[in-house]
């Protein structure tokens, strides 16, 4: 099976979150997992390109923090309309033929230029209403009936915890944290037509992926993501 990792950089970097670093560990879990993989910094070009690949996993972030942030633009120009086009195009092929798609922390807020992507999601980070506590170690519970949470436990791992992600789909919950005596879903998984997708607020940087209750709930993930393409039952 083949595995493309979409790193953040560029526009789709920011100053926050270590993309390489992060993208490296999942490199490795995805491996282990049985995936022949390749990491690309290129979105755009990656999501056209999908090509057959088996999975999907996205670890960027939002171009519009990246343009605050930078002292040059030369990187952070906006991609040409070509480009989008080929993206969406690669995207929606990919879904419609069967795809697993694992999305991970940031990319909540990236490719805005790609309606589909939060259409996929289910859920995103809107600014000013989305946010974070300060990070450090988080109860992360689990919840739901998702073959995934099945016989899991809840954890504790050192992340950052989005709160207050607007949910703009139906999602399957898998986990949850408090906040504010509130519970927001953390990590959930969709079935869209023949595929597959899990979203993971978690793992802002390579000390989630120190978690082995983390790990081996991205290891339930990718098994479930693998069995694409998924079964469609019409109505």
């Amino acid at each position: 099976m083949r595995a493309i990792i979409l790193s953040g950089a560029g526009r789709y970097a920011d100053p926050w979150h270590p993309f390489a670093e992060t993208s490296a560990a999942l490199a490795g879990i995805v491996g282990s997992a049985g995936y022949r993989v390749d990491v690309s910094d290129d979105l755009l070009g990656g999501l056209a390109r999908l090509g057959d690949a088996d999975l999907l996993i996205v670890n960027a972030g939002d171009p519009e923090n990246s343009a605050a942030a930078a002292d040059e633009g030369d990187a952070l120009q906006a991609p040409s309309a070509g480009a989008i086009a080929a993206a969406a195009a690669g995207f929606d092929a990919a879904l419609e033929r069967g795809i697993g798609v694992l999305a991970v922390h940031a990319a909540a807020s990236t490719l805005p230029e790609l309606p589909a992507w939060h259409h996929a999601l289910g859920g995103r980070w809107i600014p000013g209403v989305s946010w974070h506590p300060e990070i450090g170690e988080a109860t992360v519970h689990m919840t739901g009936s998702h073959v995934i949470a099945d016989e899991l436990e809840d954890f504790t791992v050192f992340d950052e915890r989005y709160t207050g992600l607007r949910i703009e789909g139906v999602i399957e919950p898998i986990a949850e944290h408090e906040e504010g005596g509130m519970r927001h879903p953390i990590i959930w998984a969709r079935e869209l037509g023949h595929s597959r997708l899990v979203y993971d607020a978690l793992g802002h940087d390579a000390r989630s992926y120190d978690s082995a209750a983390h790990r081996e709930l991205l290891g339930r993930a990718l098994d479930w993501l693998s069995r694409v393409p998924a079964q469609v039952f019409n109505a």
